[in-house]
């Protein structure tokens, strides 16, 4: 711990004066992030670092397994996060990232819920979908193949939570927002994406687009004889 702490005078001493511009003209005008990352809790997995992102760049949520809960009017962390990002900062991307050997789908995959620790146990419910799918449709998939396959599938689970937001849902019936499935392999350095017309995760790489699992687009629920009556 005091290490840490001694980061702190780092911080004040170097960091600080080399990027004072910055942090004053964040504190005059205040934050424009670029994307909203809901990502894990878990300490290997630094979403500034991942994005290398800069002060102001980034608006972030973490928490146990990068959970989204479908909304509901009961206030929770994560769906006021998500409200505020969306309404008030105006972010237009949303990025639900998981990872490897995460401790979350770890729990999910296991065949009894974790002792002593019932809140987690309720947390981990959010994430019920994902296992489902890999159980039912992959029953031969064993440890770490069946952790990773949970994982993936999560972040597809917690993305179709994100959309029954309706500041979510709005902005993507406006067209204005598009939502992103990432997952972080830790031991291979490898951040994949989620191709929404594919259903696949595939390598982020420079010379190919980028993944993307819900592009922008008007996605407005019209009536087909309304529309053409209007037109």
């Amino acid at each position: 711990m005091n290490e840490l702490i001694g980061r702190v005078f780092s911080f004040e001493k170097t960091v600080f004066p080399n990027s004072s511009e910055l942090f004053g003209k964040l504190a005059s005008e205040g934050q424009e992030p670029k994307a909203l990352m809901i990502s894990c809790a878990d300490s290997r997995i630094v979403p500034e670092q991942i994005m290398q992102a800069q002060p102001g760049d980034l608006f972030v949520c973490r928490n146990a397994g990068n959970m989204v809960p479908s909304y509901a009017t009961m206030n929770g962390g994560v769906s006021s996060t998500v409200e505020y990002a969306v309404v008030a900062l105006g972010v237009r991307d949303i990025i639900v990232c998981g990872h490897s050997d995460c401790g979350a789908m770890k729990a999910l995959a296991a065949p009894e819920a974790p002792e002593g620790m019932p809140n987690v146990v309720a947390w981990l419910r959010h994430g019920a979908a994902a296992e489902y799918v890999v159980s039912s449709c992959s029953p031969h998939l064993e440890g770490a193949e069946r952790v990773r396959a949970i994982a993936l599938e999560n972040v597809i689970a917690q993305i179709a939570h994100l959309r029954t937001h309706p500041s979510v849902a709005a902005a993507i019936a406006r067209g204005e927002m598009a939502l992103h499935g990432w997952f972080v392999d830790i031991s291979a350095g490898q951040v994949l994406g989620l191709d929404g017309d594919t259903g696949q995760f595939v390598p982020l790489r420079e010379d190919t687009p980028l993944p993307v699992a819900l592009h922008a687009a008007q996605r407005f629920a019209r009536d087909a004889d309304l529309a053409e009556a209007a037109e």
